[in-house]
């Protein structure tokens, strides 16, 4: 997949709606030349609201879409009768989307499940009719309170992607040939750094009609926490995994060492993501005999799972993926 049709930032001008304004309407009708206020409330302006949609996996559609606006409410009229609201405009995201103010960073809204609905800029309130104003001392109120101004604000949309397992490791770690072996994903593969220039998702299959979400996250190098490469975009696709599966490849130079490294990367871009879930798989060993993989054992790391696994064979794949299913599922 092409990587200009996966977006995963968009910066966005949100105006909502204007409320109507309240009606000072006095009731006149052929028997009641001075009747009292029957001014009616105007409609609040529209909204402009955040819905999220499992369908979508990118923000391409939003792309281009650089003002939002939001109809404003009518006002009131006669007889109690209340101004419509204005239209709300309804923003569809994919899954993991998170909305930040532009100025100062703030979190203002985050979509983490299909059809949840959060109101991204809320539109001004409607103002109060004459009728509300009616006192023992002044029966025949002609004022009524204007709308409320709507808000324009620039509004930055993120999307971290929402998966049960992360696959981290350097590029050419084989990442996406697992992804493409374990699911139906289909990403581009080839014996070059950085192939992999987007996040792919993959669902794989498990025992029993049961599965779980594998992300693709492209290829780290060192000093990616610092801005080196693509790497803040990179790393923080791995916030919202459960499951960090490190994946290093047999022709290493020092597996110990490299995996050292992408915990410093991970540690240096958010110490939180070393509190998540560990394990470690690694990888083509359709390159080596049993004797290199048992020598090589004594130098892992002891603190986490580890799983030898090549892709190509098929060697380990059961095992990585029963390792994974039971390590969701722990407390």
């Amino acid at each position: 997949m092409a990587s200009s049709s996966f977006i995963d930032y968009v910066k966005i001008c949100c105006r909502s709606g204007h409320g109507g304004a309240g009606s000072a309407h006095l009731h006149r009708d052929k028997k009641n030349a001075k009747g009292g206020p029957d001014g009616g409330d105007g409609g609040r302006g529209g909204h402009i609201i955040l819905k999220g949609n499992k369908q979508l996996w990118t923000l391409l559609h939003l792309q281009y879409m650089k003002h939002v606006i939001a109809k404003p409410g009518e006002s009131g009229g006669s007889s109690h009768s209340t101004g419509a609201n204005g239209e709300d405009v309804i923003l569809e995201v994919p899954i993991g989307t998170i909305a930040r103010d532009a100025e100062t960073g703030e979190i203002k809204a985050e979509i983490i499940e299909d059809g949840q609905i959060e109101i991204l800029t809320p539109g001004g309130r409607g103002g109060q009719g004459n009728a509300h104003y009616k006192s023992p001392t002044n029966q025949t109120p002609r004022y009524a309170q204007p709308g409320e101004p709507g808000l324009e604000e620039w509004v930055i949309l993120e999307l971290k992607l929402l998966a049960d397992v992360g696959l981290v490791g350097f590029p050419n770690a084989g990442k996406s040939t697992l992804l493409s072996v374990v699911s139906a994903a289909k990403p581009k593969i080839a014996n070059y750094p950085f192939t992999t220039l987007v996040p792919n998702l993959g669902v794989v299959s498990y025992r029993d009609y049961k599965s779980f979400v594998m992300a693709d996250i492209p290829g780290i190098i060192e000093g990616a926490s610092e801005g080196r490469g693509l790497g803040i975009r990179f790393l923080k696709h791995i916030e919202r995994n459960s499951i960090l599966l490190f994946m290093i490849s047999v022709e290493s130079a020092s597996i110990a060492e490299e995996y050292k490294v992408l915990i410093n990367e991970l540690k240096t871009f958010n110490p939180e993501l070393l509190e998540k879930k560990r394990m470690l798989a690694i990888t083509k060993t359709d390159l080596i005999d049993d004797e290199l993989e048992r020598e090589i054992k004594t130098t892992l790391p002891q603190d986490l799972p580890v799983v030898f696994i090549s892709s190509l064979t098929q060697k380990g794949i059961t095992q990585l993926k029963d390792l994974i299913w039971k390590t969701l599922n722990s407390d």
